[in-house]
C-alpha cells in the first residue's frame, strides 16, 4: 500500500497547525513548530499570500489526508463512499476515516502516532474479533473488539506506547479494557467526538466543483 515516506514535521509547518505525526516527539519543544511555525522551504519565512476560495479548500482537505495518512486516490474513494451514505457527506467522511483500523490503534493508545499504528498493524499485532488483521485500513463497526495478539502483548513498541500515551484518554465511542490490551467499539463516532479543528464541509465544497 502506496504511503507518504518524506520528512513529516514539514506537513505540520505547511499547514500550520500541529497534525501530531510523530507521536511523542509532537508534545515536546522539538516539534517543529515550536522552532519554526512558518512554511517550509527557502521563501517559508516571506509573507503569506491571502488565501482565498480554493486555496483554503485545498488547504482544509490536505490537512485532513495528512493527518490520517491517506494518499489522494484513497482519499477520494473514501469521499465517494460518504456521499453514498445516509448523513452529512462531511461528517461521514471524518467517521469512514476514524474506522479506519490504524487509527482506532491509536486512538485506544497502542502506539504512539497513526503512522506507528499503520506498521504495528501491517505487522499483524492486532486482531479483530478474535481474527488476525493485517490491513491498515480495514473498517471497525460498532461493538468489534479490537485486540493486542497473545504474542504481541509484550512487545517493546507497544508497552512504551501505552506508558506515552497514558493520561490523554480514550475517545467516547471506544473503551479500553488496559489488563487485556483490548478495546471495544462501543459506536460509530459522532461529529462531536472527533475532536479534530477542521471544516469538513470546505472539503465537500471542494470535490464538489
Amino acid at each position: 500500500m502506496a504511503r507518504y515516506a518524506g520528512a513529516v514535521c514539514r506537513l505540520c509547518r505547511r499547514e500550520a497547525m500541529k497534525l501530531f505525526l510523530k507521536g511523542e516527539r509532537c508534545y515536546t519543544e522539538k516539534c517543529a513548530i515550536e522552532k519554526r511555525n512558518f512554511p517550509p522551504g527557502q521563501h517559508g519565512k516571506r509573507r503569506a499570500a491571502k488565501m482565498l476560495g480554493y486555496g483554503i479548500q485545498l488547504r482544509e482537505k490536505q490537512k485532513v489526508k495528512r493527518i490520517y495518512g491517506v494518499l489522494e486516490d484513497q482519499f477520494r474513494r473514501y469521499f465517494e463512499q460518504a456521499e453514498r451514505l445516509k448523513g452529512i457527506t462531511g461528517e461521514m467522511l471524518l467517521q469512514l476515516l476514524e474506522r479506519r483500523l490504524d487509527n482506532v490503534s491509536y486512538r485506544l493508545g497502542f502506539a504512539t502516532s497513526r503512522a506507528q499504528a499503520r506498521q504495528l498493524v501491517r505487522h499483524g499485532h492486532f486482531a479483530v474479533n478474535g481474527r488476525k488483521v493485517d490491513i491498515p485500513s480495514y473498517l471497525v463497526k460498532a461493538g468489534d473488539l479490537v485486540t493486542v495478539r497473545a504474542n504481541s502483548q509484550k512487545s517493546v513498541t507497544i508497552q512504551h506506547a501505552i506508558e506515552e500515551v497514558k493520561g490523554r484518554g480514550v475517545p467516547e465511542w471506544l473503551v479500553l479494557e488496559g489488563e487485556q490490551l483490548t478495546g471495544r467499539v462501543v459506536s460509530l463516532p459522532t461529529r462531536e467526538q472527533i475532536n479534530l479543528p477542521v471544516q469538513e464541509q470546505l472539503i465537500v465544497e471542494l470535490y464538489s466543483k
